[in-house]
């Protein structure tokens, strides 16, 4: 079968490799699926530099989340021959191939009301939206939301939800493209960085308030300019640091500002309370047969693509989501 290898550590576009391995075999719980649509994600990039906190061994196939459909149940695994399902692949099978391994207890029916790629991009970013968002901040009805790369993958979840909860959403963009992206998100107020300070926007659009929530999937000078612009009992959602840098937060600032800064690891509730990844996609999938949701795909590439297109998303050129779609040049 056809798979994107990783031998060695590096830029994606130099270390990503397009070859023919044999079919993975299955251990005890898994499921083997033929991928029917794959999301790239920013851990993808990051694995393929050697800086994520799951270092597989070399060489791996990345790809972190899929649309797949069950081939193969292995020894002890529950499930069935046909199923479309979602969930996370188990490296070093990765969903960037024609075939991936999954672990049967961990995957979701995918919604019907998604087609493959939206399915295969649903996943990550919409769960860790829902947990940021709610679980995490307690986001209310009225509340203002800033959303740092709006138009982003994670980013373009959050605007989504957060408009979905009844929030007034704040979407920070780098350039005119993403911004009219982050409009048809359904944003409230767009900022071009490139051109407008987001503090001053926040501010004036607050009557000098702040935001009650900052969803930040950047950190470093983004994260430090958030806390200009937050408001008093505001929560700061450290989401990842796609700009490079972990910043070491002056929590001094936030005692006398009173406002929170919340982590989210959405991966660790699969180990410490997995009913809760069932629980949110059931709420998520409600949501997308009313209506209130809809995954934005902004490319479907072919497999052979897919090299490509993880290092356009390590450039930070990508808007909305980049998916491995099988249905494309089949």
């Amino acid at each position: 079968m056809r798979a994107w290898q990783v031998d060695r550590l590096g830029e994606p576009e130099d270390v990503m490799q397009f070859v023919d391995v044999p079919a993975p075999t299955l251990a005890d719980g898994q499921l083997r699926v033929r991928v029917r649509a794959a999301a790239a994600n920013f851990p993808d990039v990051l694995m393929c530099r050697g800086l994520y906190q799951v270092k597989p061994d070399l060489p791996f196939t990345p790809g972190v989340e899929l649309c797949g459909e069950v081939l193969e149940v292995g020894p002890g695994a529950q499930g069935r021959v046909g199923d479309r399902v979602i969930g996370g692949s188990v490296l070093p099978h990765g969903a960037f191939a024609d075939e991936a391994v999954v672990d049967a207890a961990a995957v979701l029916p995918a919604p019907d009301g998604l087609d493959d790629a939206q399915a295969g991009s649903f996943f990550i970013g919409y769960q860790t939206g829902w947990f940021g968002l709610h679980r995490r901040a307690h986001l209310q009805p009225g509340e203002t939301l800033l959303v740092h790369a709006a138009a982003g993958g994670v980013g373009s979840a959050a605007v989504q939800l957060g408009k979905a909860a009844g929030a007034r959403v704040i979407g920070v963009v780098g350039g005119p493209a993403k911004a009219q992206v982050a409009r048809d998100l359904g944003a409230d107020v767009v900022v071009d960085r490139h051109g407008e300070d987001f503090v001053e926007v926040v501010k004036r659009e607050t009557g000098g308030r702040g935001a009650d929530v900052v969803y930040d999937p950047v950190g470093g000078e983004t994260y430090d300019r958030s806390t200009k612009c937050i408001a008093f009992e505001g929560r700061i959602l450290v989401i990842g640091f796609a700009g490079g840098t972990i910043q070491t937060p002056p929590l001094g600032h936030a005692l006398v500002k009173n406002y929170s800064v919340v982590g989210l690891h959405w991966g660790l509730y699969a180990k410490v309370m997995p009913q809760l990844i069932g629980e949110c996609h059931a709420a998520l999938t409600r949501m997308v047969d009313e209506g209130r949701i809809d995954p934005l795909v902004s490319e479907r590439l072919p497999l052979d693509a897919v090299g490509d297109g993880v290092q356009r998303l390590a450039d930070g050129t990508t808007t909305g989501r980049v998916v491995y779609d099988a249905g494309v040049g089949a």
